[in-house]
């Protein structure tokens, strides 16, 4: 019986690849104790993929994977904090428990969890906290399921792409890749958010280098 369910994200302010939001149930908050689980920022990768084993082996989970077309479609209706609380919403009405400790992704924590609560299909408690994956190890859990698999989205992405980098605005290898397929092309690959400034920034800076050389 699932009494408890923790749900995070990975890949939210990322620019290229999917956003992937993670749920694990349980029956009791203690059933981590053995497993160390911590914020999956915090582990290194081999210990990320270890304890995602043993988490899918263990753990009843939901996973939602949003791809980039369908990030850019749903920002045209929502912001994205809405776009987050509504999937948080999602996982927690599949796994049905009882309460559901989130990682707010809101300045006001507390009405971060009152959205994501006037989603649900049934009566459940949200917890709403900041670094919630830090504090708790349900939560923790689904980070690591989350990343792990969003890792994996991107090595399969970039099998297709070439060097692609993480997919965030902060690693040098993904500007590259952006602009550098802006160049060629003129236009961002249909992996990229083209709702994210840095996506536009670097298509405005390529039309106008088209423009200079009239």
């Amino acid at each position: 019986m699932i009494v408890h369910c923790g749900v995070d994200e990975a890949g939210k302010g990322a620019v290229l690849g999917p956003m992937v939001v993670a749920a694990v149930g349980c029956g009791s908050l203690e059933d981590f104790a053995d497993l160390g689980v911590r914020d999956s920022k915090k582990l290194t990768p081999a210990r990320r993929e270890a304890l995602f084993g043993k988490i899918e082996e263990r753990f009843t989970t939901a996973v939602r994977i949003i791809e980039a077309v369908d990030i850019d479609r749903m920002r045209t209706m929502m912001t994205m904090n809405a776009l987050v609380a509504r999937l948080h919403a999602e996982v927690i009405n599949y796994l049905g428990p009882e309460t559901a400790y989130v990682d707010a992704c809101d300045v006001n924590a507390w009405r971060y969890g009152r959205t994501v609560e006037s989603q649900l299909d049934r009566q459940c408690r949200v917890v709403s906290e900041h670094h919630a994956d830090e504090h708790f190890p349900v939560v923790s859990a689904a980070s690591i399921v989350a990343k792990v698999t969003r890792d994996r989205e991107v090595a399969r992405l970039a099998e297709e792409y070439g060097v692609i980098g993480t997919g965030y605005p902060t690693d040098p290898e993904t500007i590259a890749y952006l602009t550098s397929y802006i160049d060629a092309q003129g236009h961002s690959p249909p992996i990229a958010r083209e709702s994210w400034k840095t996506v536009a920034h670097l298509v405005y800076l390529k039309e106008q280098s088209h423009i200079s050389d009239f």
